[in-house]
């Protein structure tokens, strides 16, 4: 626990929901309950865990923790924590408690509660990495995960066509904004020379004055208007409702589109105060603000208008982040705490009234006051606040967004069309909650409904009551309730000295109290004249819909793409080798193209010796062999083996002994693969092409090989400078053994290593999958027409491999001890291993192995990345980098003086993968062979089990 404090708590705050979501997925098994109070623990010590670190911001202070993870490239483990952190990370977390209580009554007993919750608590721990990153790469990773915890939150009724169409379209849409966000962010990093907010948010004036600017600008917004739904990129947030509504309640109201909102804060004071700052995000946010009011009041789904509404306050926030000054941003900040607060409420109104009528019709639940009077007395004041109704912290951030609009208009060229706008805006809002209140609890009776209206549990009702209690206070008492948080969050977002703003609930007859009060009169005279206008919408909108472009652009994408597959993959392996080795020639040719440059360097060449030359014949003649002969299969296989064994050579002339003891170690395990999957095959491949299809090939392929040796000659004959005299150097000093190429595979580029054993993994494991169930029917008689010999397992042979497997692991073991220091290592120990258990399959049967050796290699497999990956973090534990390996010398009796170092681990992980994968793959095709061949004795008249040809 110590050593996780001195990680930061930050760090700890963040990985708990992580960490949560596994534990919630396990209890689930032992009941809901167990599920539920594991997650309610869960946001809890995440809070607990932040509340230590809480006075800071008060304080004027800001936390940077620190981890190093990646510095070569600029990219540590950082976060930092403000006001503006602070903000959200308390909506994140206390809102997000509120909905994992709620979400406990909402779920019927048939959804999987744990399922449910396991999705929220990543959704929360990717969403507290964003608001506490400190470095933009560490928060696009994070802006990522949201997007695929989102999908996976939305489409948790996934048997459901609305579910996973919305999922799929919310992370299309929210997916290419992230792409368009990492490269702003890479042309931010270029423009300031650093990732890090510290060094961004005092470089704002360098930021605007480069070249880059308007291009990193366009990107960055680009992934802030499609996660925040700012039009044209709006479409997605409603069509995302099909989540069940504690999702829905958590996403509109502290996360996912706020995580677009909070960029904008982030990033204000070094990427605003310009005309394409004002232009781009105030011109989103004032058509998104419009358009979303309007829509929202001729939707019929409660769910639907919310979610129209919440595009519509986005728009707002948006735009008074575009308006630019310091007092609209402040007004900005102090809308997202009143939005989050009026809008879980609302969202979990109408999760209630769905749970007990079973409809979200406002055409059918009419006259719900009668039935549910409390529920409807919290919605009503959740709705007026959401209107703007004095007394409401709505009021109070709306007044403040009036008077920001004047005032910014009197800047502006045809200046009155801005508060015209937002004053439109206003009265639909107000209409649009008109109609939430009365359609539903009044206007008649319920029609039709699936159950009878009543009151929900009463635990189910206290989070909309604690959101309902602050839209009171909040309104009523500003400057004691919520001043406080306001004015350190709008510092951050300032980066300037506290800004003087009053939230006082009467300013005098101004402009803003003009435009509100017109917004009220306005907006109830809509609703009371919505008849025609509903008849109006019907009429002229049908085709206006921005969903319909986006599934035509998609659908197009889908046809070329698809016209596109259909003509490169005809089912023609010739055909794609062909299109891969012309466009490489073009590409390379063109390389070469313009001015003439000599093909032969200045280096000189070596000199030819006797063996080198024998070696470099023989290697011709295989290679010709195997073109020549390769229709014959198995000559083709022993003359691929004999360029294999060649290549092992040439690796010892130049002193790569790993490297050759690698490569006759694969020669080994490959021909055992490829003569299990022969066995299916005929001794000879048909002729598929005709004369002049070979001919292009031919020359295709002398043309590509000519190609590549130029282009090798003309690299190997220049002066280049080495990275080698580096290794050398540091070897020992830096990774403590003297083997190179194994301390530069556990060490140096360890990272690399840890990412293609995973490869391998996820290659065996599929391989696995796809011979999953699958029977071959294997020839009975062997090429020349002779029935294959009854002696499968031969006894000299079982008991000579039996014998051999000892010696064969003590070789092995050895190999991998030695690697650090002398050639070896786990990639070339866990292949000879997997070669000596694959012989004992082989000769003494598949039963007879899975008797004497009952290993998982699945279980090798995990265990094996799980031990590289668990070396990796503990460096990031003691405050290095990731995967930064620790050696030190031990004096052991009788042994003597013992180097033990960390990367034996590591390399112990990269064994274990290799085993596991290889014995995966062989034995699986090895199976593949038992039970033809046990038809094939069957019908011979002999029983045998568990063989292996």
């Amino acid at each position: 626990m110590l050593i996780l404090v001195a990680m930061g708590l930050l760090l700890i705050v963040t990985l708990i929901p992580f960490l949560g979501a596994i534990l919630v997925a396990v209890l689930a098994r032992l009941g809901r309950t167990h599920a539920a109070w594991a997650a309610g623990f869960t946001v809890l010590l995440s809070f607990g865990c932040l509340l230590p670190l809480a006075g800071a911001p008060f304080a004027g202070e800001t936390i940077i923790q620190r981890l190093r993870w990646l510095p070569s490239v600029g990219l540590d483990l950082a976060f930092r924590f403000d006001g503006l952190g602070l903000l959200f990370a308390l909506l994140i977390l206390g809102i997000g408690l509120l909905i994992v209580l709620y979400a406990s009554y909402y779920l019927s007993e048939r959804d999987p509660l744990g399922r449910f919750y396991a999705y929220l608590l990543l959704f929360m721990g990717s969403m507290l990495g964003i608001v506490l990153a400190e470095n933009l790469i560490q928060l696009l990773i994070f802006w990522e995960l949201t997007s695929l915890s989102s999908f996976l939150l939305v489409s948790y009724w996934y048997p459901r066509e609305e579910a996973h169409n919305g999922a799929r379209m919310a992370l299309t849409v929210t997916g290419a904004g992230g792409l368009a966000l990492l490269g702003g962010f890479l042309l931010l990093g270029q423009i300031v020379g650093s990732y890090e907010l510290s060094v961004i948010l005092q470089a704002g004036d360098a930021i605007r004055a480069d070249p880059l600017y308007r291009p990193m600008l366009v990107l960055v917004l680009l992934g802030v208007f499609t996660k925040s739904a700012q039009f044209p990129f709006h479409f997605w947030l409603p069509n995302a409702m099909a989540a069940p509504t504690p999702a829905s309640a958590y996403l509109h109201s502290a996360t996912m589109v706020k995580a677009g909102i909070f960029l904008l804060a982030r990033l204000f004071p070094a990427l605003s105060g310009t005309d394409e700052w004002s232009w781009l995000v105030g011109g989103a946010g004032v058509i998104t603000l419009v358009l979303g009011a309007l829509f929202a009041l001729f939707q019929h789904d409660l769910k639907g208008l919310l979610a129209y509404s919440t595009i519509s306050h986005l728009g707002l926030i948006a735009l008074l982040f575009g308006i630019g000054t310091p007092l609209a941003a402040v007004a900005g900040v102090f809308h997202i705490i009143n939005h989050a607060t009026f809008k879980a409420s609302l969202f979990m109104a109408a999760g209630i009234i769905d749970h007990e009528t079973g409809s979200r019709d406002m055409r059918k639940i009419n006259g719900l006051w009668r039935k549910m009077p409390y529920t409807g007395a919290l919605a009503m004041v959740a709705a007026a606040a959401m209107a703007g109704v004095p007394l409401l912290n709505g009021f109070l951030s709306k007044e403040m967004f009036f008077a920001e609009a004047f005032s910014a208009a009197t800047h502006l060229r045809l200046g009155w069309l801005l508060p015209a706008a937002v004053t439109l805006a206003g009265m639909f809002a107000v209409a649009y909650s008109l109609r939430f209140i009365h359609d539903v609890f009044f206007n008649g009776d319920p029609i039709d409904l699936p159950r009878t209206p009543h009151e929900p549990p009463r635990w189910m009702k206290v989070p909309m009551e604690v959101l309902v209690l602050l839209c009171l206070v909040v309104g009523i008492f500003p400057a004691q309730v919520v001043e406080p948080l306001l004015t350190v969050a709008s510092t951050a977002v300032l980066q300037g000295p506290p800004l003087a703003h009053d939230l006082a609930l009467w300013h005098g007859v101004n402009p803003a109290l003009a435009m509100s009060v017109i917004a009220l009169i306005g907006g109830g005279l809509l609703y009371w004249g919505r008849k025609p206008l509903f008849a109006f919408h019907d009429r002229h909108t049908e085709g206006l819909d921005a969903e319909r472009i986006y599934n035509a652009l998609l659908n197009g994408l889908f046809a070329v793409s698809g016209a596109l597959t259909r003509w490169l993959d005809t089912g023609s392996l010739q055909r794609l080798l062909t299109v891969v080795i012309a466009a490489a020639l073009v590409l390379g040719t063109a390389g070469f193209l313009g001015d003439p440059v000599p093909l032969t360097g200045r280096r000189p060449l070596l000199s030819v010796d006797g063996v080198s030359l024998v070696a470099a014949l023989g290697l011709l003649a295989a290679l010709t062999g195997v073109v020549v002969l390769h229709r014959q299969r198995l000559v083709a296989l022993i003359l691929i083996g004999a360029v294999g064994l060649v290549m092992a050579l040439i690796f010892v002339k130049f002193s790569a002994p790993d490297l050759a003891l690698t490569q006759l170690a694969v020669e080994m395990v490959t021909v055992v693969l490829l003569l299990l999957a022969l066995y299916f095959l005929p001794p000879h491949s048909p002729i598929e092409s005709t004369m002049t299809q070979r001919s292009g090939h031919g020359i295709l392929a002398v043309a590509g090989g000519v190609g590549a040796a130029a282009l090798t000659w003309a690299v190997l004959t220049r002066p280049y400078d080495s990275i080698t005299d580096f290794f050398l150097a540091n070897s020992v000093a830096g990774g403590g053994g003297t083997n190179v190429v194994n301390v530069i595979l556990v060490d140096f580029r360890g990272y690399d290593t840890l990412g293609e054993i995973t490869v391998l993994a996820l290659a065996a494991l599929g391989i696995y999958a796809l011979l999953e169930g699958l029977r071959l029917d294997g020839p009975v008689d062997d090429p020349k027409g002779q029935p294959w010999d009854a002696d499968v397992h031969p006894a000299i042979m079982a008991a000579l491999a039996r014998l051999l497997l000892p010696l064969a692991l003590l070789v092995s073991a050895f190999i991998f001890l030695r690697g650090h220091n002398l050639p070896g290592g786990g990639f070339i120990a866990g292949l000879l291993t997997a070669a000596a258990l694959i012989v004992q399959y082989l000769a003494n049967g598949i039963a007879w192995g899975q008797e004497r050796l009952p290993w998982n290699a699945q279980r090798f497999i995990g265990v094996g990345l799980l031990a590289t990956a668990l070396t990796g973090l503990a460096s990031l534990l003691v405050g290095y980098p990731f995967l930064t390996s620790a050696f030190t010398h031990l004096h052991w009796p009788v042994v003597g003086d013992f180097e033990l170092a960390s990367a034996l681990v590591f390399d112990l992980g990269v064994y274990l993968v290799v085993v596991g994968a290889t014995l995966l793959i062989l034995i699986r095709l090895g199976l593949l062979h038992r039970f033809e061949r046990r038809s094939a004795r069957a019908r011979q008249g002999t029983a045998v089990s568990g063989e292996m040809p």
